[in-house]
C-alpha cells in the first residue's frame, strides 16, 4: 500500500472467489469495499487507509490473530551485479496480518525473493521501511524463519532430529532434552517421526523439505518465510507438499509469507496474493483468493482466474501505465 497522501486504485473484475482489492491500473478507481461486494458509488480518488482495507472475510477467518504483524512501506531494494547497481524492487508496500497466507507472486527477476530476504533481515532496503510488530527490522532474528527451495539447507552430518533441534538450542536456548522433545513433536506433524535418526542424504527431496518445514515451525516464529520451497520438486511431490502445508496451517494457523512464480500455486496456497511487475518489481495488484483449493485446480473457474492474473501481470497497458506514485503527482 502507499502513504496516506496518495490515492489507491481499486478494481473489481474478479468473481467472488478471487477479488482484486487494489491494483496499480489507473483505469478504475473504487473505494476498498467495492471489491468486497458493497454497492459501487461513483468512481473516486480515496486516501490509503492501510488497516481499513483488510478484507472482512479474512479478518473474520483469522479471528483474534488479525493484528498487523508486518508492515512493508515503500521498500526499494538494490544489489550489485558486476559493475552495475540493479534495482530489484521499487517502492513496494503491503501489510501482513496474523494467520495470513500471504503470497508474493511475480515472474523471475521481479525481486520477490530479494524482498523476502529483506524481510528476513539479510538485506537492508535503500529506501522505505520494514517493521515487525511495529518495530523496525534491523537484521535476522528467530521471529522470522526462512525455508528455501534448496535441498542442501540441512547439515549432512546431523540426523533429522538433530537438524530440527539445533536451532532450538542455538537460537531459542532450549535445554537439550526439551529441544529434542519439541523436534520430535514437529517431525511427527510432518510425518517423519520414523526417520528421526536418519541422515539427510538418505531422504528424498520432498522429505528434506518436510524436515526444513518442521525445523521452521519448531522455532514457532512470528512469520514463516518460504522462498519457492517446492519449485525443485516433481509435480506429484509438489502437490503433496502443498497439501501438507495447508494441513499444517489448518492446525497451527501460523502466519505465512510465501514466494512463488506459479499462478496456480499462489491461488492454492494463498488467501492473499500480491502481484509484482516484471523487473524492477512494483506492486501491480493485491488479490483475495477466497475459496480455491487443490480440488478446484483444473476447473473452468480456476483456469479463468489464472488467465485474469496472467493478464494483470503482463498486460502491456498496465505495464505502460503510470505507477500509483506517478498518478498521484
Amino acid at each position: 500500500m502507499v502513504g496516506p497522501h496518495n490515492p489507491w486504485p481499486y478494481v473489481d473484475v474478479f468473481p467472488a472467489r478471487v477479488s482484486i482489492v487494489n491494483a496499480t491500473s489507473p483505469r478504475t478507481w473504487l473505494p476498498p469495499f467495492a471489491a468486497r461486494g458493497g454497492a459501487l458509488p461513483a468512481a473516486q480518488t480515496v486516501p490509503d487507509t492501510r488497516a481499513a482495507i483488510r478484507p472482512a472475510s479474512d479478518a473474520a477467518q483469522a479471528g483474534a490473530h488479525s493484528e498487523r504483524l508486518l508492515a512493508i512501506d515503500r521498500v526499494s531494494l538494490e544489489y550489485r551485479s558486476g559493475a552495475r547497481i540493479v534495482r530489484a524492487t521499487h517502492q513496494v508496500s503491503f501489510d501482513v496480518y496474523g494467520s495470513d497466507r500471504f503470497v508474493l507472486l511475480g515472474p523471475s527477476g521481479c525481486g520477490k525473493s530479494t524482498l523476502l530476504k529483506a524481510i528476513a533481515g539479510f538485506i537492508e532496503p535503500v529506501s522505505g521501511s520494514i517493521a515487525l510488530d511495529g518495530k523496525p527490522v534491523r537484521g535476522p532474528g528467530p521471529d522470522r524463519v526462512v525455508v528455501f527451495q534448496e535441498f542442501d539447507q540441512l547439515p549432512p552430518w546431523k540426523t533429522v532430529v538433530e537438524n530440527v533441534a539445533f536451532p532450538l538450542r542455538a537460537a531459542a536456548k532450549l535445554p537439550r532434552a526439551e529441544a529434542r522433545e519439541r523436534a520430535l513433536h514437529y517431525l511427527d506433524k510432518v510425518g517423519l517421526s520414523a526417520f528421526a535418526d536418519a541422515y539427510p542424504h538418505t531422504l528424498s527431496g520432498g522429505m528434506k523439505q518436510r524436515v526444513a518445514i518442521a525445523r521452521a515451525l519448531a522455532m514457532q516464529p512470528r512469520v514463516l518465510l518460504m522462498d519457492e520451497p517446492f519449485a525443485a520438486l516433481d509435480a506429484l511431490t509438489r502437490r503433496k507438499m502443498q497439501e501438507e502445508l495447508l494441513r499444517l496451517w489448518d492446525e497451527f494457523r501460523f502466519t505465512l509469507l510465501f514466494v512463488t512464480h506459479s499462478i496456480e500455486e499462489a491461488l492454492v496456497v494463498g488467501n492473499r496474493i500480491l502481484l509484482l511487475s516484471p523487473h524492477p518489481g512494483r506492486v501491480r495488484a493485491e488479490l483475495n483468493s477466497h475459496a480455491h483449493s487443490l480440488d478446484s485446480v483444473g476447473t473452468g473457474e480456476f483456469r479463468d482466474n489464472v488467465a485474469r492474473i496472467h493478464r494483470l501481470l503482463f498486460d502491456t497497458d498496465l505495464t505502460n501505465a503510470p505507477t500509483t506514485e506517478e498518478a498521484a503527482s
